[in-house]
């Protein structure tokens, strides 16, 4: 999802006089629009989708940044002991 600097940079003020269009543009295309202001750029609009997928994204990062402090810390199992207990948890449930 490359930005194309002719089409997906628009000044505010453009965004304002063609929200919908632009609204259509970032769905239909699923590619972001750099909004500026002044010359400086300023906002990103982007399709609800590509916006989920990025807090999703962020999520699991956080998540593997939580376990990388744990392994550090010493605070984690061997998996072959992880997955030994597993089995043995679900025979004994079953």
């Amino acid at each position: 999802m490359a930005v194309n600097l002719a089409t997906d940079i628009k000044p505010i003020s453009y965004i304002k006089t063609n929200a919908a269009d632009m609204m259509k543009y970032v769905t239909d295309r699923r590619n972001p629009i750099i909004i500026t202001q002044n010359g400086e750029a300023k906002a990103v609009l982007v399709d609800i989708k590509t916006y989920q997928e990025t807090k999703d994204a962020f999520a699991l990062l956080h998540l593997i940044k939580i376990a990388e402090k744990d392994i550090q810390n010493g605070d984690f199992e061997p998996s072959d002991k992880v997955f030994s207990d597993l089995r043995k948890e679900i025979l004994e449930n079953a």
